[in-house]
């Protein structure tokens, strides 16, 4: 037992190299809680409290799906369409479970393993994945909860940071660094955001199915250990700004899926016309050339570079490769929407079967 514990601790000592986490000349017992009368530093410790509030959070989200946006979409005209249920059957219900999609060859073979037609093999199985398409209810009490977190969290982070010097002068993020206190404002911010993500990875599995899931999966866990990286070095600062340009255009993304769900088609073209011009000044504009500029060209001007810094740079740098994959399919969204007269299919994370409800509407 002894012997174990003294190689989990080797390890953990040698993950925690003060030489790869930290600025040059700079341990961990000179950033940790209390070394200090004049700056509050952040706790690693406090990482681990966003983890239950986030089951919090999904218990919040399943009351106000149900109690509020659920009877708010109903006096809107969306129904809650239930489609008709499969007849049970064990061993079609094993198959479909394995492949949903079956080629020509498996249905004759269900179809001899039952002594049933194939065109009754081929009915059960349209009925079953029917049954598992959401409602557009379910899908627009979906977008509406992601909508109301983006704006409050928008409005919340503009309140917090509007007195602070970074989000005037970036290189604010940067003097007197890793010597820098965390407001109050701040830190909720961090952990109320934290706590959104986690929940994100949680629901994802059980939310509507998407064509981008593990795009999606990639940016939760990558936003995570990115906000969790500037946490623990003290990166704060510059986080928050990162934070703050990622709620905006999203506001707009989910209140375009709502507006479509509700078949007020006009009002969602303006919206998506806003989103796709914010996403575009936030994402490929403020963010390489304010937010990825700063820390790529100012930054190692200013602080001692340090091994983890790469790291945290590199987290930034795949967020923007995520967004030029986004602004891709936006486009493409909007180019279509320009010939057709109306915009049509995904909007970037749209569920995998929006386009053939679009079509059947």
């Amino acid at each position: 037992m002894e012997i174990m514990t003294g190689i989990l601790n080797r390890i953990s000592d040698g993950f925690w190299n003060e030489d790869v986490w930290l600025p040059p000349n700079t341990t961990w017992k000179d950033i940790s809680p209390g070394s200090s009368n004049d700056v509050h530093y952040t706790n690693s410790k406090h990482l681990y409290i966003p983890i239950p509030l986030a089951f919090l959070m999904l218990g919040l989200r399943y009351c106000l799906e149900k109690y509020w946006f659920a009877p708010i979409g109903v006096s809107l005209g969306i129904k809650n369409y239930r489609p008709k249920k499969a007849p049970s059957n064990a061993i079609l219900e094993k198959a479909y479970s394995f492949n949903r999609k079956m080629n020509h060859k498996q249905i004759q073979g269900l179809a001899k393993q039952l002594d049933w037609t194939e065109r009754k093999v081929e009915r059960w199985l349209r009925l079953r994945r029917s049954q598992d398409k959401p409602s557009t209810l379910v899908k627009f009490c979906e977008n509406a909860w992601r909508c109301l977190y983006y704006l409050t969290s928008f409005i919340y982070g503009i309140v917090v940071l509007w007195d602070k010097p970074w989000l005037w002068d970036i290189n604010e993020c940067w003097y007197t660094y890793p010597h820098q206190p965390i407001a109050d404002g701040v830190w909720w911010y961090y952990i109320i955001s934290l706590t959104f993500y986690w929940s994100l990875c949680v629901s994802q599995f059980f939310d509507v199915k998407r064509k981008d899931f593990w795009q999606m999966f990639v940016h939760h866990i990558a936003t995570i250990i990115l906000m969790s990286f500037s946490w623990v070095t003290n990166l704060h600062r510059i986080g928050s700004l990162v934070l703050i340009i990622h709620d905006c255009a999203d506001i707009f993304l989910e209140a375009a899926k709502m507006a479509k769900y509700s078949g007020y088609q006009k009002i969602c073209d303006v919206i998506f016309a806003i989103f796709t011009v914010l996403w575009i000044i936030t994402r490929l504009g403020v963010y390489p050339f304010w937010i990825i500029r700063s820390t790529s060209i100012e930054a190692p001007r200013i602080v001692p570079m340090f091994p983890a810094y790469y790291i945290f740079n590199g987290l930034l740098i795949l967020l923007l490769v995520l967004h030029i994959f986004w602004t891709y399919l936006i486009l493409k969204i909007a180019y279509k929407a320009l010939n057709a007269g109306q915009m049509e299919g995904d909007i970037r994370s749209s569920s995998s079967n929006y386009s053939e409800d679009s079509k059947s509407q």
